[in-house]
């Protein structure tokens, strides 16, 4: 990575994946409101995705059009797995970011959600090659690549294109040791090949804002003032190598939780670190869905069954024991949508699915539990 380049984006990154929405639009205006406030407080590093809906529009209008373009960084993705049939089409999704953006150029960009499903797909369309030569032509300052599986494959990526300037990688307290995510593994492969780190899910999709009641006495019982979430961005902020720690915020009082701990940030201390290991026994111990609702999944669901919201609903019982919101919160999640029931084991979410969740075991359990007992 060309040091010369990258600018001090602090160790908190604004993800723009789960922006307000007013009805079926982005919140420009809360948007831009939380940008004020995040450049205000000293952080610069925003994270987009031509798969984002809206996202790219939404950061033109809040941040591009509004601030000088040496005073942020911006990133953002190639998806050839969702999005591109083709090559040509996977191409045209970097002219169509740029087109978006309005930013002229990315501070970061990368091939999005490389797996061992797809990782060959970029290598045929020759997509390593086609970012090589934008970030030759000063189109793109740094490239990367976001992943979603084990470090044997993270090793040989990293091995076989050694112009990777960072990686972008799932990285919190309870995957830490996780057989299906093995984010320490991942991490120590990462530092192996001196790549700094950009670490996405730190909070686990909001999962660990919102965490069992157990590890929730036991943070409160050392900073009954700090959230839940504070916990898990501090986590992984506190590792070596970590360039940034993306949170993807949806509403102006997560971003201010978020600087209120980050703006000086204090990596975790001794007393701090043995209650996460403490987190991580209870969460070793816990059948909550380990699901981050990043909605992968549901695009090309043929019923359109709101896959993420129902195992929320799922994990208010498996999670917490509240069968009476978990029946409360399905019936809103699939109301005029599709119900666990409706599935038609396409499979189709499975192989989208960035954690390789059995989804529809897991959502024949929901019918079971939140449709069959209702």
């Amino acid at each position: 990575m060309d040091e010369t380049i990258v600018r001090n984006t602090g160790k908190l990154g604004f993800g723009l994946m789960r922006l307000p929405r007013k009805g079926i639009f982005t919140d420009v205006a809360q948007v831009s409101r939380m940008v004020d406030r995040f450049l205000q407080a000293g952080f610069t590093y925003f994270d987009t995705a031509y798969i984002y809906p809206g996202s790219e529009e939404a950061i033109r209008k809040a941040l591009v059009e509004r601030y000088p373009r040496d005073s942020f960084t911006l990133a953002t993705k190639m998806n050839a797995f969702l999005m591109a049939p083709t090559q040509k089409a996977a191409e045209n999704q970097f002219y169509k970011s740029l087109e978006r953006t309005g930013a002229g150029y990315f501070d970061y960009y990368l091939l999005h959600g490389l797996m061992e499903n797809n990782y060959e797909k970029y290598e045929r369309f020759h997509l390593w090659d086609f970012v090589k030569a934008q970030k030759e032509k000063g189109l793109i300052r740094n490239l990367g690549f976001s992943f979603h599986a084990g470090p044997e494959l993270l090793d040989r990526l990293l091995t076989q294109h050694p112009e990777a300037d960072f990686a972008q990688l799932q990285i919190n307290y309870a995957d830490w040791d996780n057989p299906r995510v093995r984010s320490r593994e991942n991490y120590e492969v990462a530092r192996k090949h001196h790549k700094p780190i950009v670490v996405m899910e730190p909070v686990k999709g909001g999962a660990l804002a919102d965490p069992p009641e157990e590890v929730k006495k036991l943070f409160s019982s050392c900073h009954p003032d700090l959230s839940y979430a504070s916990w898990a961005i501090r986590f992984v902020a506190s590792l070596d190598g970590i360039l940034t720690v993306l949170s993807g915020m949806s509403n102006v009082a997560q971003m201010e939780d978020n600087l209120s701990f980050m703006r000086s940030f204090k990596p975790l201390d001794e007393q701090e670190q043995e209650i996460i290991r403490k987190a991580q026994r209870i969460l070793g111990h816990s059948a909550a869905i380990p699901c981050t609702a990043c909605h992968y999944c549901t695009g090309g669901c043929p019923k359109q069954i709101p896959i993420p919201e129902i195992f929320a609903s799922m994990n208010l019982e498996l999670g917490n024991g509240q069968m009476d919101k978990a029946r409360k919160a399905y019936a809103a999640a699939t109301e005029g949508k599709g119900k666990t029931s409706d599935c038609i084991h396409c499979l189709q979410c499975e192989r989208a699915c960035p954690q390789h969740l059995s989804i529809t075991k897991y959502l024949e359990e929901s019918r079971k539990m939140l449709e069959d007992r209702a």
